[in-house]
């Protein structure tokens, strides 16, 4: 071995901290369905109940989002996973085929390594957490550094929850002053890393050595089509566009409305109150260089008011404006608004026939975001399908508000989580939302299926 291997350059805390879980998981492994599930029940609750101080912690440390849509987010999130996981078996014999004579058992994969971004220092963690110990897991948190004292407060609070249910100590844990060293030595240390955030941090995690879930880039298009009610849909788009400023991965990013409504689609938005537009060439431009400098996204634009984006830009945006909204030159490579941008700016650009909006979206998500998500309002079933087919993404968003739910919900059938697989277009392992199954081993039972006839060549090649 070389003196370059990753166990040379393991961090002694890292190595203590997975120590402590391995102990503490050994101890959870014995916890029968019932004991992990009023643990999980009880963090998600936690979350739930204290989603307002949560969120003010969340404001105050990072300096992005905004707090009454983080109250909304904690308490939607804590809701929606927990309702998804009740009921569900993760611990010992979770299923049979008897058609087949397959018995399914869960097995732990120990310890879990789950990485905090700094645009969801509070539901991140909460999601990876109730996964990771519903299926017997322990799991070490690790925060990005902005986000520190959030993910200690969340880890000390869970800690008591465990603690009240009989939970072994070291159950969940928190990398202390985390640094970039310290995250990678904890992603080769563990048996399976959730990361999400940036491409850099995925692509370590990818290279770890472990098991590793993480997710792409974000960039929705959200199409408008033909033969829906203008004010609704656009409804909608606002309420996800300007939802937490615009940080959430799958907010609407750049919005296709049919050629001869898009006037009237524009004075939609305006209507709402809380959007701002503009198609002044000059302030366009102005916002474009504050946004994307250097073609490059402007760190300090990420998750701030609109208003803060317009002043940076020297414009005077209302305080009251939740979104700003701009006319694209064009799709893909041909305006640099068609990226993702993590604040509340949205671009919108006409299309003549849904064909041509559906290549729009593909040319935006082949630029950035492919494998993510889109969006489409549509009460066409074949447009519909036309936009699953033709889309290279792992979830289409149908009359939602993308941010909302994409992330899964009560009214959809998308698993609730906070990671998004973009499959092999976001270089990722899942085209799905990561949730529980994904965190825990199966062990597979097979016996001979009685009086199962065998089929003859002829009949295998025919």
């Amino acid at each position: 071995m070389s003196t370059t291997d990753s166990a040379f350059s393991v961090d002694p805390e890292i190595v203590a901290l997975v120590s402590r879980a391995r102990i503490a998981q050994a101890d959870f492994e014995s916890f029968d369905q019932d004991q992990v599930d009023a643990i999980v029940r009880d963090i998600g609750k936690y979350v739930y109940d204290n989603a307002e101080t949560l969120a003010r912690m969340a404001v105050d440390e990072t300096g992005i989002g905004n707090f009454e849509d983080k109250v909304l987010k904690k308490k939607g999130k804590a809701r929606a996973i927990w309702n998804s996981l009740k009921g569900k078996k993760s611990r010992g014999i979770i299923g049979e085929d008897e058609e087949t004579q397959m018995v399914f058992v869960a097995k732990p994969m120990g310890v879990v390594g789950a990485v905090t971004p700094i645009t969801n220092p509070i539901v991140t963690p909460m999601c990876n957490g109730m996964f990771a110990l519903k299926t017997g897991n322990a799991v070490i948190f690790a925060p990005h550094p902005k986000a520190q004292a959030c993910a200690e407060h969340l880890t000390e609070a869970f800690m008591a929850i465990v603690r009240q249910h009989g939970g072994p100590e070291d159950l969940i844990q928190v990398v202390r002053n985390g640094s970039i060293s310290k995250t990678q030595s904890l992603m080769e240390s563990v048996d399976v890393v959730v990361a999400t955030g940036g491409g850099a941090m995925v692509k370590s995690a990818y290279s770890s050595g472990k098991p590793s879930f993480g997710v792409g880039a974000g960039n929705v298009p959200v199409i408008i089509d033909r033969g829906v009610d203008l004010a609704e849909a656009v409804g909608k788009i606002v309420t996800g566009a300007s939802f937490d400023n615009g940080i959430i991965c799958s907010h609407e990013q750049f919005v296709l409305a049919p050629q001869e409504r898009f006037a009237e689609t524009v004075a939609e938005f305006t209507a709402t109150g809380k959007v701002w537009f503009t198609d002044d060439p000059a302030q366009v431009q102005a916002l474009r260089e504050v946004v994307f400098p250097g073609g490059q996204l402007n760190k300090d634009v990420v998750g701030i008011p609109a208003s803060e984006v317009g002043r940076m830009a020297g414009i005077a945006v209302p305080d009251t404006a939740r979104l700003i909204l701009l006319p694209a030159k064009g799709a893909g490579e041909d305006d640099i608004l068609a990226r993702e941008k993590l604040c509340p700016v949205v671009a919108i650009l006409p299309y003549e026939s849904f064909e041509e909006a559906v290549q729009k979206a593909k040319a935006n998500l082949l630029v950035e975001g492919a494998g993510h998500s889109a969006a489409l309002h549509s009460h066409d079933e074949a447009n519909i399908r036309h936009a699953g087919l033709e889309l290279p993404i792992s979830r289409l968003v149908v009359n939602q508000p993308s941010s909302l739910t994409a992330g899964g919900s009560l009214t959809n059938g998308f698993a609730p989580t906070t990671t998004l697989g973009c499959g092999s277009w976001g270089g990722n392992s899942i085209s799905e939302n990561l949730d529980y199954k994904h965190l825990m081993n199966v062990s597979r039972i097979g016996k001979v299926i009685a009086n199962k006839p065998v089929p003859s060549d002829e009949e295998i090649w025919a």
